[in-house]
């Protein structure tokens, strides 16, 4: 899912609040680098995610037979590929 720059910037501030508020975790710096830092991670997470859902979309498209996007059958191949794909990027 794409996200607006707002949207980013705002999940990141949340993000910076929890941290802040929590009793386990300690920031080391300043509040802009560590804002930066969740941005760019976010961003890097948010392009792996599109590029998996890409590779899902296009492998399902080749199959022989057409599923219909929406469908019940579609849901769940559609479920189980992206989870396929996404651990063998992780593992690669």
């Amino acid at each position: 899912m794409l996200l607006s720059e707002e949207k980013i910037s705002h999940l990141s501030h949340v993000i910076l609040g929890a941290i802040k508020k929590s009793m386990t975790a300690k920031l080391a710096g300043d509040d802009t680098a560590a804002l930066r830092e969740i941005k760019r991670v976010l961003a890097a997470e948010l392009a792996q995610e599109e590029a998996v859902d890409r590779a899902v979309r296009a492998r399902l498209a080749s199959y022989s037979r057409q599923i219909i996007e929406g469908s019940q059958e579609w849901d769940v191949l559609y479920r189980k590929t992206f989870e396929e794909e996404s651990r063998k990027r992780v593992h690669s």
